[in-house]
């Protein structure tokens, strides 16, 4: 597959000088739920409660800009998408909300801080944390929250889901297990640092990387602690599972392959020439597991080894989580570009230049791809228009 989309919407730095000043721990943001997700719908971050980021929806054969949204501060967190609404925080500490199809702002929410923590959408209410602490369960009818609870750390985790539980992470270095329904707490669990990257929940069990240097296995009922396996390093990223496998990237400059059930290690991937971390989350195909760091590299590695397929080079350090679409995936990177690389080669088949670094990830939902920039700019890629004869 091709994309022909022409690089022409550049113009200018503009505000980009004026972006804030961003910290490598919030660079990475992680989202996911475990409920049935029609195929049309994106409402989290990485697709799924065990963050393989890959869409169910296709996208078209060639893709064009089809609206953006400009807001006063930076974008860094992932959109949600449901039923053609699209979700997303930003710096200027609301939520916004926009029609998928026009790029309309249908309303908004202000919250207590910054929202770089990607939304959940679910039954009606959406969910979220702020740079304050505060997770949020704000109705999409009443556009009203129906509760807050209240962390000692910001939140850039997101909300994964099973049930009627709630499960996300502080930098108060606890993960939380509430109540969808009331926001009551059912259980925390203390970790040993600030928990940045989104806990991923397979079967009864919530996974959670950290910054305490562990890969922490948690029982989804109680939060009572399964296991935990050394990662060498701390870590920013969202775990992405595949039954008994997790993969996550660590600030140690290293990439894993883990058994979370045998509690160990499987394969480390390291650079030798090229020592920069992982804080991207990652995505899954059938053999492969793709990555991007801080080294500007987009990478597929085997998923059984941990040994290089192919590496893809962009001008910018890659903390955007990549998403992977039919065969193809789409990541953003510092250097301002959005790009499509095919799974499979590792060559590039599409980029658009936002004029602004992107540290956010896609959002992938009824044929549209939404994803938002340091200039605080929302845009949203769908059909190709043609042109007028």
């Amino acid at each position: 597959m091709s994309y022909q989309l022409p690089i022409t919407n550049y113009q200018g730095p503009g505000r980009r000088q004026r972006r804030l000043a961003l910290g490598p721990w919030y660079l990475v943001l992680g989202l996911c739920v475990a409920r049935q997700v029609s195929g049309a719908d994106w409402p989290m971050f990485r697709g799924n409660p065990q963050g393989t980021g890959v869409a169910t929806s296709p996208l078209p054969e060639k893709l064009s800009l089809r609206w953006k949204a400009e807001l006063s501060e930076p974008i860094v967190s992932t959109a949600a998408i449901v039923e053609r609404v699209v979700y997303v925080g930003a710096d200027d500490e609301a939520l916004h909300v926009f029609d998928l199809q026009t790029g309309a702002e249908l309303w908004k929410y202000a919250a207590n801080g910054s929202v770089r923590a990607a939304p959940t959408v679910l039954k009606g209410v959406v969910y979220f944390g702020d740079q304050e602490g505060v997770l949020h369960a704000v109705d999409v009818k009443t556009h009203q929250a129906t509760w807050t609870f209240k962390t000692e750390g910001e939140i850039v985790s997101s909300v994964n889901y099973h049930n009627d539980r709630l499960v996300f992470g502080s930098y108060d270095s606890h993960v939380y297990c509430l109540s969808a329904g009331d926001g009551k707490l059912l259980w925390k669990f203390q970790t040993g640092g600030r928990v940045h990257g989104t806990p991923g929940i397979s079967g009864d069990f919530v996974i959670a990387a950290g910054c305490d240097e562990y890969l922490h296995v948690l029982a989804l009922e109680n939060g009572s602690s399964v296991t935990r396996v050394s990662m060498g390093s701390v870590s920013g990223a969202s775990a992405t599972i595949a039954g008994d496998k997790v993969y996550v990237g660590t600030h140690g400059n290293t990439f894993l392959g883990l058994d979370w059930k045998k509690g160990q290690v499987e394969w480390k991937f390291e650079d030798a020439e090229r020592q920069f971390p992982f804080l991207a989350s990652a995505a899954l195909v059938d053999t492969a597991v793709i990555v991007g760091g801080r080294d500007k590299r987009l990478r597929a590695l085997d998923r059984q080894t941990g040994a290089q397929k192919w590496a893809f080079a962009t001008d910018g350090k890659i903390d955007s989580s990549p998403v992977v679409v039919g065969q193809n995936v789409f990541v953003g990177s510092s250097d301002g570009n959005v790009y499509a690389i095919d799974v499979n080669t590792g060559r590039e088949s599409w980029r658009y230049e936002t004029g602004a670094p992107i540290s956010a990830s896609p959002a992938v939902a009824a044929g549209a791809l939404v994803i938002g920039n340091e200039d605080g700019i929302l845009m949203c890629f769908g059909q190709h228009k043609q042109a007028n004869p």
